[in-house]
């Protein structure tokens, strides 16, 4: 059974290497441990108003790619929330944004502050920003209903800035349930391309 004990073999590196590979990075870049001040500020968010900006993300960052005069705050709005969206994996990981134990919980913060402080900017742009307009007022209504300002956890008054990174906290995963079982997940699913891969290329050789 050569695939099974290949599966044997690297699983348990391949998770080792997802989980720990970007401790070093991750560990220097927290807004909170005193990053740098010199970008534009982003106010942050409560857990509530984290959660509304979340299921309007894909609509705001729509407009923004279409924003025909785009200033330099605009930029480094969009910039930040892009690197943010990369550092969080784009939200993939479950309860990234519900679970404030969540090693992505910071992060999303940031990028879905980032979201919203780059919405709010647009408003200020020349030019016709009726849909921006309109999406502002869909999700204020939105957070009225939800009590947004309300719900609070421990990242709901941390501030960000355009000029500093969050990055998840690897060293967290393997003691957050949802979060270790992705990264299992992933490294199954990537275990099992690599070897339907090495069986193609196996058959070719033998063709």
């Amino acid at each position: 059974m050569p695939s099974l004990r290949f599966h044997k073999r690297v699983v348990p590196w391949l998770v080792l290497l997802l989980v720990a590979a970007p401790v070093a990075v991750a560990q220097a870049h927290h807004v909170s441990d005193g990053g740098p001040t010199n970008g534009l500020s982003i106010p942050s968010l409560t857990h509530g108003q984290m959660a509304v900006i979340a299921n309007y993300q894909s609509a705001i960052l729509d407009l923004a790619n279409r924003e025909p005069f785009p200033d330099r705050p605009f930029r480094r709005l969009l910039n930040f929330v892009e690197i943010e969206q990369f550092n969080c994996l784009w939200g993939l990981v479950p309860a990234s944004i519900s679970d404030e134990d969540s090693p992505f919980n910071e992060c999303s913060h940031a990028r879905l502050a980032g979201t919203q402080a780059l919405l709010l900017h647009m408003e200020k742009l020349p030019g016709d920003q009726r849909a921006v307009q309109d999406l502002v007022q869909q999700i204020d209504t939105a957070m009225v209903m939800r009590d947004a300002a309300l719900e609070l956890c421990r990242y709901s008054d941390e501030p960000f800035n355009t000029a500093d990174t969050i990055t998840p906290h690897w060293l967290s995963v393997p003691r957050h349930w949802p979060s270790l079982l992705f990264f299992l997940a992933l490294g199954m699913v990537t275990v099992g391309a690599i070897s339907a891969t090495r069986r193609v290329l196996g058959h070719r050789k033998t063709a």
